[in-house]
């Protein structure tokens, strides 16, 4: 029947349903149509079609606006495509092509557009293969502007790269004030004991058998020195250490032995607590003990300014049940604020006026290598804790 037939019988479409359900299937396509579009334009994507026979290609307007062509001027070919595509990633596009033609099922390719104005677009294609109608070869599938996204990785890459050689500028600045932090108490003795030798040889009759032993403590201190330059820089450029079965009461005694006459001077009075049955550790026995000494040292320095009460340090170890060995050291100086703990073991960061603020950072940098912790915690009374624990030797 015409439509003058039908609108002469009054429209009525309830008579004539072909009418309203044409109707509703043509809104619906253009629904689904300006959706599409819409899609496509939020993630800069574009649809194409591609028959393997004939080159031909047939594109959303997204995709002639990507590439730049005039959608009117037909046919849009391969060759058309290849023009567009970087010289340097016109290898790569023509793999990709010869591989459809061996009809593969699915192909995938990023490659990059050199437009007229000579700028640049990095473009993600992906496309899967079927028979049309004719059952001739045909691939459909979309292009991504993804120009964006890389430039974005790039920037990325490049932030990454200023910010390793900075972390590598500011290591080297971390190593040296280590070293010029660590080497500054035997460096120290070897001053105090040299001048004492020179009196000794001076005296009238000279005291032989003092300054011997002075250079005998000269000796050691410079060995001290050496060893931790040289273990300082074994830790900062991540090799192994040295590690031996150690008796941590034992290097304990030691370091308490080396730094009396520096606690003595600062009127601090050392109470030692050593675990009878502590269990043996496996470490490094001159790292370990800098971090003890650091301890040590830090705990005198925070009692310096104390007047009201007496100077006491006690210096802890212990074994735990869950097969660690913890040394601590508590002190009755001035604490720390809690919401500051976190601060205490950053690099350049101190408390103190005449402080480097990196005896802690290279005391946590020593402890984790020994697959440990340091922490530290304030007291219910005055001062506060400093502790760190290490797994015990195996078996």
């Amino acid at each position: 029947m015409s439509m003058a037939a039908r609108i002469w019988a009054g429209g009525n479409r309830e008579r004539y349903p072909e009418d309203g359900e044409r109707m509703r299937s043509e809104a619906a396509l253009k629904r689904s149509a300006a959706l599409l579009e819409a899609t496509q334009q939020l993630s800069a994507t574009c649809g194409f079609s591609w028959r393997v026979r004939t080159n031909e290609i047939r594109g959303s307007r997204q995709l002639y606006q990507l590439f730049e062509l005039d959608p009117m001027d037909v046919p849009w070919t391969l060759d058309r495509i290849v023009a567009r595509v970087h010289s340097e990633d016109l290898p790569a596009f023509h793999r990709m092509v010869q591989r459809a033609r061996s009809g593969v099922g699915d192909i995938e390719l990023e490659h990059r557009l050199r437009l007229p104005d000579n700028s640049l677009r990095y473009l993600r294609m992906v496309a899967h293969r079927f028979s049309n109608q004719e059952g001739e070869l045909e691939y459909i599938g979309a292009v991504q502007d993804v120009t964006h996204r890389r430039h974005t990785e790039e920037a990325l890459a490049k932030l990454r790269a200023d910010l390793g050689r900075a972390a590598r500028v500011m290591g080297f600045g971390v190593l040296t004030a280590a070293i010029a932090h660590e080497v500054n108490q035997p460096l120290a003795g070897i001053v105090a004991n040299a001048s004492t030798c020179r009196r000794m040889l001076a005296a009238d009759p000279p005291d032989l058998e003092g300054a011997r032993e002075t250079v005998r403590r000269t000796l050691r201190d410079a060995e001290r020195a050496s060893e931790v330059v040289k273990r300082l820089r074994v830790l900062f450029c991540r090799k192994g250490t040295t590690t031996d079965s150690l008796d941590l009461n034992e290097a304990t005694r030691e370091v308490v032995a080396l730094s009396l006459s520096e606690l003595e001077r600062n009127e601090v009075m050392v109470r030692t607590e050593l675990a009878g049955d502590l269990p043996s550790v496996q470490g490094d026995r001159v790292q370990l003990q800098q971090v003890i000494l650091n301890l040590l040292l830090n705990a005198s320095e925070a009692m310096s300014g104390v007047d009201d009460r007496p100077r006491q340090l006690v210096i802890r170890t212990e074994p735990d049940a869950e097969g660690w060995v913890r040394l601590s050291v508590c002190d009755t100086g001035v604490g720390f604020e809690p919401q500051g703990v976190d601060r205490l073991f950053d690099a350049f960061y101190t408390t103190k006026s005449s402080g480097m603020g990196i005896g802690l950072c290279v005391s946590r940098a020593i402890v984790e290598s020994h697959n440990g912790r340091l922490w530290a915690q304030p007291n219910r009374g005055p001062g506060a804790t400093f502790s760190f624990s290490i797994p015990r030797q195996p078996g």
